[in-house]
């Protein structure tokens, strides 16, 4: 059902004035140097944590992916998915936008829709994501790797990105591949850097290579594909995951 609310005035856009968790302030941006590397499990367990001590809503903006209410077990719960913001411009109501979104535990989650496919509206996601930021201490954005490079308003709402990145030949490849516009755009961009290697290639070895700093270093984790499967989302208490988003949320202050 399309929103029909919250349109208040025709502002001109801005950026996202929020904040953050990350330097300069501003959204925390999660996006992957390729594809299933779990940038969408990182942004969601961030936001989980984050989410136990201040407001917090997630924000998925993948333009081709299932949806995160997927991920997070919400997808037979009601509330707003992007496809019923088409219409929103302007000044749009943060609060009545925040109590109409589907909650997973204490986080606000906007999420693609599965049923009606498609990217978020473009012109709409600078002023949806500016009401959200009014409502809300932390926002995490789950990043679209194409709207990235095109340099969209989701990324220029960002104050930090991490960069999912795994150590392997593609994934120094896509990394690099994102580096210049990332850079160009967001005062603070970091690793997360994800193993197996099976070639070998060491963490500061691809670190020096993409040229970027670590924020984390993520081991695999045998367990989370199964618990990921059973519902629930990713927030786990204990393990390789629950560790490094403890250090993230640490280091980002």
């Amino acid at each position: 059902m399309p929103w029909t609310g919250a349109v208040v005035g025709a502002g001109a856009r801005g950026g996202v004035g929020m904040e953050g968790p990350g330097r300069g302030g501003g959204a925390l941006g999660v996006v992957g140097a390729r594809g299933g590397v779990g940038a969408s499990t990182l942004a969601a367990a961030l936001a989980h944590r984050l989410a136990r001590t201040a407001p917090t809503c997630l924000v998925d903006l993948e333009e081709a992916g299932s949806g995160l209410d997927v991920l997070v077990g919400l997808e037979e719960s009601g509330g707003l998915r992007w496809p019923d913001l088409a219409d929103a411009r302007g000044v749009v109501s943060g609060a009545e936008l925040t109590a109409l979104l589907p909650r997973w535990g204490g986080c606000a989650v906007l999420s693609a829709d599965r049923t009606r496919p498609g990217p978020p509206p473009a012109d709409a996601v600078a002023d949806v994501l500016t009401a959200l930021a009014e409502q809300h201490a932390h926002l995490v954005l789950d990043l679209d790797r194409a709207d990235v490079l095109a340099r969209g308003p989701a990324l220029s709402a960002c104050g930090t990105v991490l960069v999912v990145v795994p150590r392997d030949l593609r994934g120094v490849a896509g990394a690099l591949s994102l580096r210049p516009a990332l850079l160009g755009a967001v005062p603070d961009v970091r690793l997360v850097v994800r193993g197996p290697a099976p070639g070998g290639l060491g963490t500061l070895e691809l670190a020096h290579v993409v040229d970027l700093p670590i924020a984390a270093s993520l081991a695999p984790d045998r367990r989370l594909p199964e618990a990921l499967e059973r519902g629930g989302g990713p927030a786990p208490r204990r393990g390789p995951l629950a560790r490094a988003v403890t250090a993230l949320i640490r280091d980002l202050g």
